[in-house]
């Protein structure tokens, strides 16, 4: 297979996972699946040269984590 088909399915799947991610009620899930998806975007966007994709997924990936992190702490804080 080629590269190019490659970072293609790539581009699909991050696709896929980010739709999947707006189906969750559950925002912990909500924001790792979406985290994982903008990741792919990510690599996606790196690998085709589409830096605009690649940097305004990265910025999803750090929103993502920092609201988990956020998450996370305020549950640990609650036990």
């Amino acid at each position: 297979m080629e590269m190019a088909t490659v970072w293609e399915w790539v581009g699909y799947a991050a696709s896929i996972v980010v739709a999947y991610s707006l189906m969750m009620s559950d925002i912990k899930k909500l924001r790792w699946w979406n985290l994982v998806g903008a990741a792919l975007f990510v690599a996606y966007g790196l690998a085709i040269s589409a830096y605009p994709v690649a940097l305004v997924n990265g910025f999803i990936v750090f929103i993502d984590a920092y609201y988990l992190v956020k998450i996370y702490q305020h549950e640990a804080s609650q036990v």
